[in-house]
């Protein structure tokens, strides 16, 4: 399962966080989203940068978009040409909470930073929920 890289997947932007082991969860730099060949060939590039074995991708769960979502992302992961597994987390309300953490930041700037704080609530709530015991 380790290490392992979570998306927010944007359509602006593609927040990212890393895990070597489940114990500490980073926040990446996040993409700038151009089109989704050059997006996809950059999540390819983080994963063979990290030696990533699995990948995490937050989705709204039990919605109607749910279902939508599972298959766009499948498409996008299908871009990035990744042999591994990929698991899906409920993301609701991750960016509200990387919101959070921004507060006191002296510029809020759309710089990827709170979609990349977004993917590493999402690693830690999959970590949490995924560990053995």
């Amino acid at each position: 399962m380790f290490p392992v890289l979570a998306i927010d997947l944007g359509l602006k932007r593609i927040g990212l966080a890393y895990s070597p082991d489940g114990s500490i969860v980073t926040p990446l730099q996040a993409i700038e989203r151009k089109n989704r060949n050059q997006a996809s060939q950059a999540v390819r590039d983080v994963i063979t940068e990290w030696g990533v074995k699995s990948v995490v991708v937050g989705i709204p769960m039990g919605g109607d978009s749910e279902e939508e979502m599972r298959r766009r992302v499948a498409h996008f992961m299908n871009l990035v040409d990744f042999g591994g597994p990929v698991a899906f987390q409920d993301e609701s309300g991750s960016s509200l909470e990387a919101e959070e953490m921004m507060k006191g930041e002296i510029r809020y700037k759309r710089d990827g930073r709170v979609d990349s704080l977004a993917a590493k609530v999402i690693l830690e709530r999959y970590v949490s929920q995924n560990q053995a015991g």
